[in-house]
């Protein structure tokens, strides 16, 4: 086995959920991870971070379903002044595992698994759970107060002679008919 094999399989192995034998019932897990657990994936999203996972499985006789609650805190890297800046995410998001004769992803939030499925691995989840939170355009917060306030600041050029232009021009004497009529009532 190749070394980052052996890496990989030791990162996630701490993600399984052991299904064989579960009753019909509400479980509760917990998971924890941190840069490590992001250098793992190959990505340039996410520079690094932590996250705390909570993930509630209930568990039917034909389908399991997975809530998870998400604390995440990433390190990421402002895409106007390339430093790296922390941000907090809140993520809550549903999986449902459908029991069936072979493996197969019937939707983004529905997978089926055969009978009989030992275990299932929820690291690729959350991780897919995490990146789906971030921003396309990532903004340090400093940069942020800047875009979404009035337009104070704004440079507009014109020149002369568009200022004269749109000054003489008169109204169309059809719209200035119409004008009048609103103007009447």
């Amino acid at each position: 086995m190749q070394p980052f094999c052996k890496k990989v399989n030791r990162e996630f192995s701490a993600f399984d959920i052991n299904i064989h034998g579960l009753e019909t019932k509400t479980y509760e897990y917990d998971f924890e991870g941190d840069d490590s657990f992001f250098s793992v994936f190959e990505q340039e999203i996410i520079e690094g971070g932590s996250f705390k996972a909570k993930v509630i499985l209930d568990k039917t006789s034909t389908l399991i379903r997975l809530n998870f609650e998400i604390y995440a805190r990433l390190k990421l890297l402002c895409d106007r002044s390339l430093e790296t800046f922390e941000e907090d995410f809140k993520i809550n998001e549903m999986h449902i595992y459908k029991f069936g004769h072979n493996t197969e992803e019937i939707s983004d939030e529905m997978d089926m698994i055969p009978f009989g499925t030992p275990k299932i691995n929820v690291a690729e989840l959350i991780f897919d759970y995490v990146l789906l939170q971030v921003p396309i355009k990532k903004l340090h917060p400093r940069f942020r107060d800047e875009i979404g306030g009035d337009e104070e600041g704004v440079m507009i050029y014109q020149d002369q002679e568009t200022e004269k232009e749109s000054e003489s021009k008169e109204t169309d004497p059809r719209w200035a008919a119409l004008l009048n009529l609103k103007d009447k009532k």
